[in-house]
């Protein structure tokens, strides 16, 4: 399918702005062929116009009706024949792993699409009038869920699919009722401009209202001003930064009427290691370890960028077969030279700390690899110095040794919040990780036992958010059915008449 470089607002193709970009392939170092034209300010206007429009009638279309075009966009992706092969020339990734993102973009529609079939996910509830009670007759209340409006989606850079133009949050907002328009990310606008044109399609073919969801190329930060600066625009999703999302955060705040922004931004995944662990298996857990610092290249939001135990002679083994194994896997190429150059930058200011030595580090790597590295740093030096608890985007790990159980705990107390912690034990001795447990779980999202962070399953039960800067707003999640809630506002109906309420609470 031919990529042109245009933007999608509603059902129309445009490209009448002055900047234009091109993707960039981190692998060959060079530029990929197509050329995209940034919208203009009055295009961002237009397709967020023509959302507020269609979302006086999506609102009202049935759950199935909506099901019935999640899954006609899942087909429509199925159907890209060169949807791979974009994404792979767009971000360095390999053909494996597009796939898998493909697959589980496509899970994530489907999912949503089942979770339409019937009005559970509506929490409905309904109080029936009691007129005789005394001293105060008590009204009939009745309490549903109603979609708050267009929803700007800001496209990922770590996942080109699963968390851009049709990934999780736009097949939310969509599920919930909401229209979307979509900032597709600059680093693959390709990818973004394949995946939009299957959204339209399946829009088209199940008689969805024009403007139900567009695209906009953007190559920097003008575009993303537009959208949430335009009253019409109800809510926020974001993927990436903590700088990014920080600064939409506070430009919806500072609107006339503020808006929620759902942003996803940073963390450095603690995994706690106890004593028993670290005696009966550190070897085993370095190994674990090792793979998972480096799996994808470190690019992950849940990559365990620290890890923290009591200083002792096992831990010393740990760290040794740990610094040993990140040097026997291969480097991998890493999403843009812009993220190489950050993750250089960002591991140089933690190294460079007074304090942390360097237990391991790949020496020579290609252009726009990442040298993946282990340093290690004491209790004491990591909570005087909020330098080294910030992200290090890539395959970098921080171990902290710390003097004994009560500064362990006192490390995860200071930790800003987080996606994810992990406790790694033995079955036998958990009466030892309770303590740690009690604060691990006040910083963070999920807590995870005896496994790794890397990795996200898409179930109702997952929780991917946290307290900030994991997310700004811990209440929610960005993954899973129950995400479907960000876009979502309770209404309740006191003594109204059966023939005005809504279907489901009559």
């Amino acid at each position: 399918m031919d990529i042109i470089g245009k933007s999608h607002v509603g059902f129309s193709r445009l490209g009448g702005g002055s900047k234009k970009f091109k993707t960039f392939n981190p692998q060959t170092n060079s530029d990929n062929p197509w050329e995209f034209i940034e919208a203009s300010k009055e295009e961002t206007s237009r397709a967020v116009e023509m959302a507020w429009q269609a979302f006086k009638v999506y609102r009202n279309i049935a759950g199935v009706k909506r099901a019935d075009f999640l899954n006609a966009i899942a087909d429509e992706i199925e159907k890209i024949d060169n949807l791979v092969e974009t994404y792979c020339l767009e971000s360095g990734l390999p053909e494996g792993r597009a796939k898998g993102e493909m697959g589980r973009t496509i899970f994530q529609l489907r999912s949503f699409a089942n979770l339409l079939q019937n009005d559970a996910w509506k929490r409905i509830s309904i109080d029936e009038a009691q007129p005789e009670r005394t001293p105060i007759p008590k009204s009939d209340l009745r309490q549903s869920l109603l979609p708050l409006g267009p929803v700007a989606v800001f496209g990922a850079s770590n996942f080109p699919l699963a968390y851009s133009t049709a990934g999780g949050d736009t097949a939310s907002a969509l599920a919930s009722g909401c229209p979307v328009v979509v900032k597709s990310h600059p680093m693959h606008a390709g990818t973004g401009e394949l995946i939009a044109d299957a959204v339209v399609r399946a829009a088209k073919a199940t008689g969805m209202p024009e403007g139900v969801f567009s695209n906009l190329n953007s190559s920097g930060i003008d575009v993303g001003t537009w959208l949430v600066q335009h009253p019409n625009i109800k809510a926020v999703g974001f993927t990436g930064s903590i700088r990014g999302g920080r600064a939409l955060f506070d430009l919806a705040a500072q609107r006339d009427e503020p808006i929620p922004v759902f942003a996803e931004m940073g963390s450095i995944n603690p995994v706690i290691l106890s004593a028993s662990a670290l005696g009966k298996n550190a070897m085993k857990w370095a190994d674990t370890y090792a793979k998972s610092i480096t799996l994808g290249t470190g690019q992950f939001c849940t990559n365990p960028g620290l890890i923290i135990a009591v200083d002792s002679p096992s831990l010393d083994l740990f760290a040794k077969e740990l610094a040993e194994q990140i040097l026997t896997i291969d480097p991998m190429c890493m999403l843009h030279p812009n993220i190489k150059n950050a993750y250089s930058d960002h591991k140089s200011a933690v190294t460079s700390q007074e304090g942390v030595s360097v237990l391991s580090s790949i020496s020579e790597v290609q252009t726009n690899y990442a040298d993946q590295a282990v340093a290690k740093v004491n209790g004491e030096v990591f909570l005087t110095n909020t330098k080294l608890h910030q992200e290090v985007f890539g395959p970098f790990s921080l171990l902290v040794a710390c003097e004994n159980e009560a500064q362990l705990i006192e490390v995860i107390e200071k930790l800003e919040g987080q996606l994810t912690g992990t406790i790694i034990t033995e079955e036998d001795s958990l009466e030892e990780v309770k303590p740690i447990l009690e604060a691990l779980q006040h910083r963070v999202g999920r807590v995870i036992f005896n496994g790794v962070p890397t990795g996200v399953e898409v179930c109702p039960s997952m929780n991917h958010g946290g307290p900030y800067p994991a997310s700004t707003d811990s209440r929610f999640t960005a993954v899973g059915t129950n995400s479907i809630y960000r876009w979502l506002r309770l209404v309740s109906y006191q003594d109204f008449p059966q023939e005005l309420l809504p279907n489901e609470l009559k």
